[in-house]
């Protein structure tokens, strides 16, 4: 459990494509630990929102491969559990009610 010293995540975004397994297995990951976050499936957008959310993702890994998470100032690119892990253990994420 983080301790007091620890610092707050801030907003935890999920960017995915929902035909993707390693996306899905990703989100999974996160719903497992029942913490707060945005997703974003980019294949289901359209239009300005689509153009946003990739640019977005662009900042972030320019190669927009996925899935892209970004939990605090961490960006982990790819199916990556480990490190999924070590970033929601290293700061406190808003929980799910």
């Amino acid at each position: 459990m983080p301790d007091d010293s620890e610092e707050q995540c801030g907003d935890i975004k999920f960017y995915g494509l929902s035909t993707c397994m390693w996306c899905k297995k990703t989100k999974a990951i996160l719903d497992e630990k029942n913490v707060e976050y945005d997703h974003y499936f980019v294949n289901e957008l359209e239009g300005d929102e689509k153009e946003e959310i990739r640019k977005k993702i662009r900042e972030l890994n320019p190669a927009m491969s996925f899935p892209t998470v970004k939990i605090g100032d961490k960006i982990i690119i790819g199916h990556k559990p480990e490190q999924l892990e070590e970033a929601l253990a290293t700061c406190q994420p808003k929980m799910r009610s």
